[in-house]
């Protein structure tokens, strides 16, 4: 589970921005800069809890740079992965970001996410799910 978490943490971030994009700014040549104020993890047999960002091993800032398709953790975290955004799509003032991820070798915790940003006001809901577990996320992203 801890492992699940520590993936999870390279597409996943703690503060909340105090601003958030018009749709003006939201120019998706450049990185997007995101954080999470609010963290829940759901099980099959436990329903959803919230989770302290620290409990889920989540970095501070996340990093979607979208035209290179990848997402990083904004501060460099030891160990820790580039993760490839798979698909981009814009839908109804949402840009919707998918990408999986495999466990590190030998352990058997890969996982799919789904980041849905808001054109209008930047708003994140961030999901993760992989085996017997769900994270779901909410925050603000920013352009740089």
């Amino acid at each position: 589970m801890r492992s699940v978490t520590l993936l999870i943490g390279t597409i996943c971030l703690v503060t909340m921005l105090p601003f958030a994009i018009q749709a003006a700014d939201f120019d998706t040549s450049k990185p997007l800069l995101c954080s999470i104020t609010d963290v829940r993890e759901c099980t099959p047999d436990g329903g959803c809890q919230k989770t302290s960002l620290e409990e889920a091993a989540m970095p501070e800032f996340l990093k979607f740079d979208i035209p290179n398709k990848n997402v990083t953790p904004a501060t460099p975290i030891q160990g820790a992965q580039p993760t490839s955004i798979k698909e981009v799509e814009r839908i109804e003032g949402k840009l919707i970001l998918q990408g999986a991820e495999e466990g590190p070798d030998k352990v058997h915790d890969g996982l799919g996410w789904t980041a849905a940003i808001s054109e209008e006001n930047g708003k994140l809901i961030f999901t993760a799910s992989g085996d017997e577990v769900a994270f779901v996320a909410f925050g603000t992203c920013v352009g740089q």
